[in-house]
């Protein structure tokens, strides 16, 4: 769990776009590699379905930036496969929700 210094600092990472700096934090590398040994390096979602596929990404299942204070529970993580990790993000499919350029300008 993280500490009220911590969760801040998370927090404040959120806020500044720079969640990659949680991501690189040798104490979630540490939880990281705890929840791929508990998995056995396997994809948990294709071991449902009967299939084995080695794991290559660890997914918060309650994400960082809705419930940051879970970030560091190994009972929030669940290992994936990369398509697997995909899926669950919908990155595939996703389409840029940016708004296009408009200038109200009329002249």
């Amino acid at each position: 769990m993280l500490t009220q210094k911590r969760l801040r600092w998370l927090k404040d990472l959120i806020l500044e776009d720079k969640l990659v700096k949680f991501y690189q934090w040798c104490e979630w590398r540490k939880l990281r590699q705890k929840a791929l040994e508990r998995d056995n390096f396997e994809c948990q979602q294709c071991k449902a379905k009967g299939k084995y596929k080695a794991a290559q990404n660890v997914h918060h299942l309650k994400e960082v930036k809705d419930y940051p204070e879970l970030a560091m529970a190994l009972d929030n993580l669940e290992c994936v496969c990369i398509q697997c990790h995909n899926k669950i993000h919908d990155k595939r499919l996703r389409i840029d929700k940016r708004k296009p350029f408009f200038c109200e300008e009329k002249w």
